[in-house]
């Protein structure tokens, strides 16, 4: 079974991290986020997966290769954005598609179950089927209502006030060949507002995806993510947590730190006597100073954060960005790679602090 995944967005959502690093590879929990996806995909009798990349596009190959676990990773570069649907025509026209496969948004940690999605594809003799998750708040999503056979009645993108159903599109179809042949070739082709409403009433189902569903497309989901990958609330192939709950990688220097509950530290990390980390993530090569304290955000490559600075709630830092002497990066703030927070500086909360567009 094939799977191609859609992976070739900017994550704008994501900066400053992704100026740095592309989605897909960006460290979650210290592993490369889309291998997550390719564990899932894999425990479901998937063994290609062809990937569909755009922005930095040699950085994704760089660090998945050619072969993950057994499967055949194959790439389709996106020269210029050819939205969700364009990548699976450019895939078929450069002959890689077999008759069937899985389409995967390329942002979405889950567990639902590929498998019966495809039992019940089988089933009704669908040409699409998509995975729909129910969630809280619909307002971000588009919803899909179904009849009582799972025949899609109406696919609503995004659509304001009062929804007729909490079922989202969950970023998970199987999809027939005859549909990737009627995608118009050569153009930026939406799954959601062109191929998938025209085929409303015409072998468009739904499956009703139970499971954990978060997409990951925000620093504030981003950190909820990594907290439920530590508490175990999605499964994972993550290394054993310390008893505070947290997961600390090769060469971190700890010692006199108060690291914890559910922080990521990457490999390299150094941590100050009487700093405190606290359901942060750190990627690789993070120095925190003493007595800092950095809670709930988010320093990317080679930060450095000096002695008695804050890093609050919701911040996040660029790679190799620097937060002077008691410096204070306030909540939700935003500071650009290769930045430096002047020591006693604030940036204020919400502030995004950007760095000369040649220095990104």
């Amino acid at each position: 079974m094939q799977a191609l995944v859609l992976a070739g967005g900017e994550g704008t959502r994501l900066r400053p991290l992704t100026y740095t690093t592309p989605k897909p590879v960006m460290p979650l929990a210290g592993r490369p986020f889309l291998t997550f996806m390719l564990d899932w995909a894999h425990s479901h009798g998937v063994d290609e997966v062809i990937l569909s990349c755009g922005f930095m596009s040699d950085d994704v190959k760089r660090v998945l290769g050619d072969i993950y676990d057994g499967m055949r990773l194959r790439y389709v570069i996106e020269d210029e954005p050819l939205g969700t649907a364009g990548p699976v025509r450019r895939a078929f026209d450069e002959g890689l598609l077999d008759e069937r496969l899985f389409v995967l948004n390329g942002d979405v940690l889950t567990d639902i179950d590929l498998t019966g999605e495809l039992a019940q594809h089988e089933h009704t003799g669908a040409r699409v089927t998509l995975a729909l998750h129910p969630v809280d708040d619909t307002s971000s999503y588009g919803v899909v209502p179904t009849d009582s056979d799972g025949r899609v009645e109406a696919f609503l993108e995004k659509t304001e006030g009062d929804a007729p159903t909490n079922r989202i599109n969950a970023g998970a179809y199987v999809l027939e060949r005859e549909v990737v042949e009627a995608i118009p070739p050569g153009r930026a082709v939406s799954f959601e507002r062109e191929t998938f409403p025209a085929l409303v009433g015409d072998g468009l189902y739904g499956f009703p995806a139970a499971g954990y569903w978060i997409d990951i497309g925000t620093p504030e989901r981003y950190l909820e993510a990594t907290w439920d990958l530590l508490a175990g609330r999605v499964g994972s192939r993550l290394p054993p947590r310390d008893e505070t709950g947290s997961l600390v990688y090769e060469g971190c220097l700890l010692s006199g730190a108060h690291v914890g509950p559910q922080a990521v530290l990457g490999r390299h990390c150094s941590v100050g006597s009487d700093a405190r980390v606290e359901r942060s993530v750190l990627h690789d090569r993070v120095v925190v100073g003493a007595d800092a304290a950095v809670v709930e955000s988010v320093l990317a490559t080679r930060v450095r954060v000096g002695a008695n600075a804050r890093v609050l709630p919701g911040a996040v830092v660029g790679a190799g960005a620097v937060v002077g002497e008691d410096a204070t990066i306030g909540e939700g703030a935003r500071v650009d790679p290769g930045v430096e927070i002047e020591p006693g500086a604030r940036v204020e909360a919400g502030d995004f602090v950007k760095a000369p567009e040649a220095a990104r």
